[in-house]
This record gives structure tokens, C-alpha cells and sequence, in this order.
């Protein structure tokens, strides 16, 4: 009887922490709202940061931005006292060609300094991470087009920070601490090469703590003649993150059409690259290019908002599901 007894108890405790779980679940998915993509989008490619190039003004002020409304979520820093990782990006010539590296060379024309913002919910297990990031930086103020010559870089990549500052702040909201540490990382510097997420990733002490990375880069808009579309990367040893999405596609009925592509190490042009090149499994939103990609039209008016609403929830529901299965 005393078994049986215990085994009840188990059980009755089992289901309550489900449903513990599930509503807090419920209750982060809720804050994420199509005003606030607006609002996030919409401050971040407005004329005023002047295209938020690494190393400008207007990149400052967008870093500034992102680290006021941590603040205001009461996210803590992943440093102790800051919410930036600064780091030097060199300009070198090498044989007429020029480019930019973090690697320090005594032949660097000149040095920029840059700054990556990272946060943190702590985790119940304090030797597990999960990585969600996007790139702040974009083209600043370039030649003139139509008269035109702020890229304001709306969809690139304003929607991904978006993302994860809605992500943020949803897993805050839940009331729920997750069972690994999830860090919120913005990147500064990827248009100059990755360089952001190259140092972040060249100093992390332990790699194999990081157990998944999520990147958003370009999830605002889609091809022209396919407006739904999305490009799902993920890592093919883990063919859950394929399994993930399935299942919410068939729960919640989004408004995207993912297209899925299982990687054995997805590289590519984004901050993903450098997490895969270490072996830590990747999952990657991305919606395609357009005509204004890279171009000063790519403006926060032309921004697909309730797909990028869609696609938000649905990495948010992922994040949930790296951080605590």
C-alpha cells in the first residue's frame, strides 16, 4: 500500500509540474505581439541611427537601445557589471585587398572598437548554455540611390533583433526558469565579416557547454513571388529541431511555409557560422533576399510584421524546448 501510495504522489506531482510548465509556456507566448515588432523594427531602421554601422554613432545608439529594455526586463547582463564585450576589429591591406579581422596584425591600417551586448537568465543547470543571437550592425550611410543614401537595414537585420528581444523577454515573462542558461546575444560587426560572433565564439572557454545556437538574420520579408516562405536550417545530428516546427505547424497554424533543411555543419554567410564551424548544433530562421536587400529601400514600412510575429513565436516555442528537454 505504501508503494502504491508513493507512486500516486509521484505521479500527482509529475502532472502538476506539466501543467506548471505548460502554462507558463502559455504565458510568455502571449507578450509576443505584432506592436512590438513594429515598435522594435521601427526604432532600429528610423533615419536617426544613420544605418547603424559598427563602430558609429548610430550603432552605439542602437546598443544603447537594446540594453535599456534588458534593463527594463530586468534580464541581467552575462558580465557582472556590463552588458557589452568589447573587442577591436582591424582594418588590414592585404595585397590591395582590404578587409576587416579581429586577429591583431602589425600591418592594420586602422582599429575600430566594437561591442557585442550579451544577457542572461540563469538556468538551473549553471554548466549548460543556449545561444540566441542576431547581428545589431548593418551598411550605415553609403552611396546615394533614388536620392537615398541611409541603409537603414530593416529587414537586415532589425527583424532579427526583434526576435530575440521579444524571445527575451517572453522567457522572462513565463515566471519559469528554464533548466540551462540562455544567453541573448546581439552582434556588432557582421557585415564587416562575422566579426561579432567570431570573437564571442574564438573566446568561450568550453565549447561543449554551449548546447544549441539559434540565429536570425533577414526573417521580416521573403522572395517577392513566394511572400510566405522561410528557409529552416538546422543541424542534422539533431533532427528533433526538424520535429519541433513540424508539431507547432500543426498546433498553432502559422502563416509561414518553412522549408526544411537539415545541415551536417551549416555555415553559410551568417553568425551560425562560427557556432557550426565549433561542432555546436545550429537551428537558423532566414526568409530569403529581396530587391531592397542591401539596398537604402530595405525600410521598416515594407516589413512583413505578422510573419515576423509568426516566425518569433515559433523560435520562441524552440528556445523553450533547447533551454529545458
Amino acid at each position: 500500500m505504501k508503494r502504491i501510495l508513493l507512486f500516486v504522489c509521484a505521479l500527482l506531482l509529475s502532472v502538476g509540474q506539466g501543467t506548471y510548465a505548460q502554462r507558463a509556456l502559455e504565458r510568455g507566448y502571449r507578450t509576443l505581439s505584432e506592436e512590438q515588432a513594429r515598435n522594435y523594427v521601427g526604432f532600429l531602421a528610423d533615419d536617426l541611427l544613420a544605418g547603424r554601422e559598427a563602430g558609429s554613432n548610430g550603432g552605439r545608439i542602437a546598443a544603447r537601445y537594446i540594453v535599456s529594455l534588458l534593463k527594463e526586463w530586468n534580464i541581467a547582463s552575462f558580465y557582472d557589471c556590463s552588458y557589452t564585450q568589447e573587442f577591436n576589429a582591424y582594418k588590414v591591406d592585404n595585397d590591395g585587398a582590404i578587409k576587416w579581422t579581429i586577429e591583431p596584425d602589425t600591418a592594420f591600417v586602422s582599429l575600430c572598437k566594437l561591442n557585442n551586448i550579451l544577457a542572461m537568465i540563469p538556468g538551473k543547470n549553471s554548466g549548460e548554455y543556449v545561444v540566441v543571437g542576431a547581428h545589431y550592425d548593418h551598411l550605415g550611410i553609403g552611396n546615394a540611390v533614388d536620392g537615398d543614401s541611409c541603409f537603414n537595414g530593416a529587414d537586415d537585420n532589425a527583424s532579427g533583433v526583434s526576435a530575440v528581444l521579444q524571445i527575451a523577454k517572453a522567457i522572462r515573462m513565463s515566471g519559469k526558469q528554464p533548466e540551462r542558461n540562455i544567453i541573448f546575444a546581439f552582434w556588432d560587426g557582421e557585415e564587416m565579416g562575422l566579426l561579432g560572433s567570431r570573437y564571442f565564439v574564438g573566446n568561450w572557454p568550453d565549447k561543449e557547454k554551449i548546447k544549441a545556437y539559434m540565429n536570425f538574420d533577414m526573417v521580416g520579408r521573403g522572395p517577392v513571388d513566394n511572400p510566405s516562405y522561410l528557409k529552416y536550417f538546422y543541424t542534422s545530428s539533431h533532427p528533433q529541431f526538424g520535429d519541433w516546427l513540424r508539431e507547432d505547424m500543426g498546433r498553432r497554424g502559422f502563416c509561414f511555409t518553412p522549408d526544411y533543411i537539415s545541415w551536417d555543419k551549416p555555415y553559410s554567410g551568417s553568425d551560425n557560422a562560427p557556432f557550426a564551424r565549433a561542432g555546436i548544433p545550429i537551428v537558423w530562421y532566414h526568409t530569403e533576399g529581396h530587391p531592397d536587400y542591401h539596398a537604402p529601400s530595405d525600410s521598416s514600412d515594407k516589413i512583413d510584421y505578422p510573419k515576423l510575429l509568426d516566425i518569433t513565436r515559433a523560435a520562441y516555442l524552440c528556445v523553450w524546448r533547447m533551454a529545458n528537454e
